[in-house]
């Protein structure tokens, strides 16, 4: 198709070259193929204005349909925006972890910041700060690497997959970013979703809530603004689920 856009591209251009002095050296520069010899003076006769008009007329007709389905479905959606707020349970100690190391670097076991390590995620996010009590609404799952040499900073990288506890049910939203973890509050990026949050994109702001020194496990309220389409008839989801 981009072939035949090419060529029929040509051809307007050179129609609308005879009809139009003026944009006779932009369609040679564009390599259009005149009605004429580039040295010339375009014809003026009614005869050939009549037939350049007549062939730009059949382009148009030929392009239209073409545009028409290349357009973008999205003007038949708004735009709205979601606040999710989300406590997340990083749980690295006792018998089933949710998060755990798969990897260090030479320099981890000395660094005080856990510069080098990776660790890979499947933490469970409810809708309270208690993770026994609360109701479990999704997971997190995805990585988080020691990425701050001098400074304890995490590069985040997960899905919030959420679940049947939730009225984003299979959906998922992804997040990247700095995560420098003494801070008050941090800010991420989403970067995309799936389902309810196709098209997804916002920003997650972070606040630590517990952090137990002795086993190293840690609770965090993470705040989710995302923009995503619905559709603009019936305010629904576009999602085809």
């Amino acid at each position: 198709m981009n072939c035949l856009l090419h060529r029929e591209a040509r051809v307007l251009l050179a129609a609308m070259a005879a009809t139009c002095p003026h944009m006779h050296k932009y369609a040679h520069h564009c390599g259009a193929r005149t009605m004429y010899p580039a040295a010339t003076t375009p014809p003026a006769t009614t005869n050939n204005r009549a037939r350049a008009m007549a062939a730009a007329t059949a382009v148009l007709v030929v392009l239209l349909p073409l545009l028409l389905a290349c357009a973008p479905a999205a003007a038949a959606a708004d735009e709205q925006e979601t606040h999710i707020k989300v406590y997340w349970h990083d749980v690295v100690s006792g018998p089933d972890p949710t998060a755990v190391t798969v990897a260090r670097a030479a320099v981890t076991d000395t660094s005080k910041t856990s510069f080098g390590i990776v660790e890979v995620i499947d933490d469970p996010l409810t809708d309270g700060p208690e993770l026994n009590s609360s109701k479990l609404v999704g997971r997190a799952q995805g990585t988080y690497v020691g990425a701050g040499k001098d400074t304890m900073a995490m590069l985040m990288n997960m899905n919030f997959v959420f679940q049947g506890g939730s009225r984003y049910n299979g959906s998922s939203v992804a997040i990247m970013g700095r995560n420098e973890v003494l801070s008050a509050v941090r800010e991420m990026v989403v970067v995309g979703g799936t389902g309810v949050f196709r098209w997804a994109r916002g920003y997650a702001l972070a606040r630590t809530h517990a952090f137990d020194l002795e086993n190293g496990d840690a609770t965090v309220e993470y705040n989710l603004f995302i923009r995503h389409y619905v559709d603009a008839a019936t305010g629904s989801s576009l999602c085809v689920c």
